[in-house]
C-alpha cells in the first residue's frame, strides 16, 4: 500500500462516494474505484459498504479514515510549510457554532480571521445539534457545556451566566403574584424561578404569555416589555448599563460554558491552532462582558 492510495482512500472517505470526489477534484472516478479496491484486496478488509446512492465506512474504514486523514493533513502541512519558508495556515478550515454565538459573535470573528490568514479558506455553519465530527467533516466545534467524548479535546474560551431581567416599567411583583414571562422553547412549562438577590434566596412565579424559539427574540420581547425573561448576561449587560433592562437577580444554575472541541490526539494542526489564538485575543479573561462588548463594538 503507497501514499497515493490512502490519499485516494481520504479522498473518497470524505466526499462520500467515487462520484463526488471524482467531481470535486478532476481526478477519474475509475481510478479511484479501482485504487480501493486493490487497497481492499490488500488488506483483506472491506473498507466501504456500498449503498445505492452512497458510500459508508465500515468499522474498519472508519478507524483507517481517523488515523490517516491527521497524518496525511500533518505531512501536507509540513511539505506546504518547507516550500514555503514559513508556517502559514493555509487550507480549508469548518467550523460549526451554535447559534446565539454566531448571532453575536461568529461574523465580526470571522472577518477578523480572514483578514490575518488569507490562505484559509474558512467555513461556518450553525449548528445547535451534537455534530460528529469526523463523519461531517469538522475541525473545530464551538459547544455550550458538552457532554464528555473521550475522542475529543478542548477548552473553555467563555463563560457567562443565568440572570432575570425585565423593562424599568414592568413592576415587580410580591408573594406568590404571577409575573408575565418571555421563555425560550414552544413546550416550557415554567411556573417559578429560583433567584439569588442582594437580600437572598426568593422564588419567583411565572406565568409564560411568549414562547419564543431564539434568546434574542426573547431579550427583544423583554426589553419591549412583554415581561420578564430569564437570559445571559452577555445578551443584556449593555441594555442593563444603559438602563433599557434591569437585573431581577440570578439564578443558581449551573455555569454556562462555551469550549472549543477538537478531534486530534496529535498536535493541533495551524488553521485550528490559528483560529484557538484569535478567540483567546478576543476573549482574554472569558467573561461574558467581554463578549457582550464585542458583539455591540
Amino acid at each position: 500500500m503507497n501514499l497515493l492510495a490512502i490519499a485516494d482512500f481520504n479522498l473518497v472517505a470524505r466526499h462520500g462516494g467515487f462520484g463526488r470526489a471524482a467531481r470535486a477534484t478532476g481526478r477519474p472516478k475509475a481510478t479511484l474505484s479501482r485504487r480501493i479496491a486493490e487497497m481492499e484486496n490488500s488488506l483483506q478488509l472491506r473498507l466501504f459498504e456500498r449503498g445505492s446512492r452512497k458510500l459508508k465506512l465500515t468499522q474498519e474504514g472508519m478507524a483507517l479514515y481517523e488515523r490517516t486523514r491527521t497524518l496525511l493533513t500533518d505531512l501536507d502541512e509540513t511539505v506546504n510549510s518547507i516550500a514555503s519558508g514559513a508556517a502559514r495556515p493555509s487550507g480549508r478550515l469548518r467550523i460549526s457554532a451554535p447559534l446565539l454565538f454566531c448571532q453575536l459573535a461568529m461574523g465580526k470573528l470571522a472577518a477578523e480571521f480572514a483578514v490575518k490568514y488569507p490562505d484559509v479558506q474558512l467555513e461556518v455553519t450553525t449548528e445547535d445539534r451534537p455534530v460528529d465530527m469526523v463523519d461531517e467533516g469538522y475541525d473545530l466545534v464551538i459547544r455550550v457545556n458538552p457532554e464528555i467524548d473521550e475522542n475529543l479535546y478542548g477548552r473553555i474560551f467563555l463563560r457567562d451566566r443565568l440572570v432575570v431581567v425585565a423593562s424599568p416599567d414592568l413592576i415587580r411583583p410580591s408573594g406568590n403574584q404571577q409575573v408575565p414571562a418571555v421563555v425560550r422553547g414552544s413546550g416550557q412549562q415554567t411556573s417559578a424561578w429560583d433567584l439569588i438577590t442582594a437580600g437572598g434566596k426568593e422564588r419567583l412565579a411565572v406565568n409564560p404569555i411568549l414562547h419564543l424559539s431564539s434568546m434574542i427574540m426573547v431579550r427583544d420581547a423583554v426589553r419591549a416589555g412583554a415581561g420578564a425573561g430569564l437570559l445571559p448576561v452577555s445578551l443584556v449587560s449593555q441594555d442593563l448599563d444603559a438602563g433599557r433592562l434591569v437585573r431581577w437577580g440570578e439564578t443558581g444554575s449551573p455555569e454556562i460554558a462555551l469550549w472549543a472541541l477538537y478531534p486530534s490526539r496529535r498536535l493541533l494542526n495551524a488553521r485550528v491552532s490559528a483560529f484557538l489564538k484569535l478567540l483567546k485575543e478576543v476573549f482574554p479573561s472569558g467573561e461574558p462582558e467581554e463578549l457582550a462588548a464585542y458583539a455591540g463594538a
